[in-house]
């Protein structure tokens, strides 16, 4: 089985120029990569006590399902506002241009739960930073979180500083 760096397909120039795009798809759409991506970011699992696992939509889920299915912990939807059918706590966060808004069920997380946060990238961090306050606002810990890949250039860590945060591949520019 070849390096995951090898089924993420590089698209230069992207969507704008001096921009690299690390696409995710062409891991998704490789059965050995797609293994070998849930595999490594359920290693960085190893040693940490916890109880559910969230993910926001669309990439969280795809790679945080497999991980609770594993580990036979419960999975935790952070979906864009207006998707969830019961009560729930949202959070507004800025965007490069603008802004967006998430949502949890108010129940889907009971105070002092220890929360693992899966998704396939933090850039900028913001998403992340807005995830983390959601599951705090409700009383739990978030105790890691995840990334298969990691943009190192536009310094997302920083915003979950205090934080244990591993990525299992890291690019150093944008």
């Amino acid at each position: 089985m070849k390096p995951i760096e090898e089924y993420v397909v590089s698209i230069p120039d992207f969507p704008e120029p001096g921009i690299i795009f690390r696409d995710v798809t062409s891991v998704l759409q490789d059965a050995e990569g797609l293994a070998l991506a849930i595999d490594l970011m359920q290693e960085k699992l190893k040693g940490v006590e916890f109880d559910l696992i969230a993910g926001p939509e669309s990439r969280g889920f795809i790679f945080g399902v497999p991980i609770a299915y594993n580990l036979h912990k419960p999975f935790i939807p952070i979906r864009k506002k207006g998707k969830l059918p019961r009560e729930t706590a949202s959070i507004q966060y800025e965007l490069e241009y603008g802004t967006a808004e998430l949502e949890i069920h108010k129940d889907a997380v009971r105070p002092g739960q220890r929360v693992v946060i899966i998704d396939d990238l933090i850039a900028t961090g913001g998403t992340n930073e807005a995830i983390v306050k959601l599951i705090e606002g409700l009383g739990g810990k978030v105790v890691k979180t995840v990334f298969l890949m990691e943009l190192a250039g536009l310094k997302g860590r920083e915003k979950l500083a205090g934080y244990d945060v591993e990525s299992v591949i890291v690019y150093p520019g944008k």
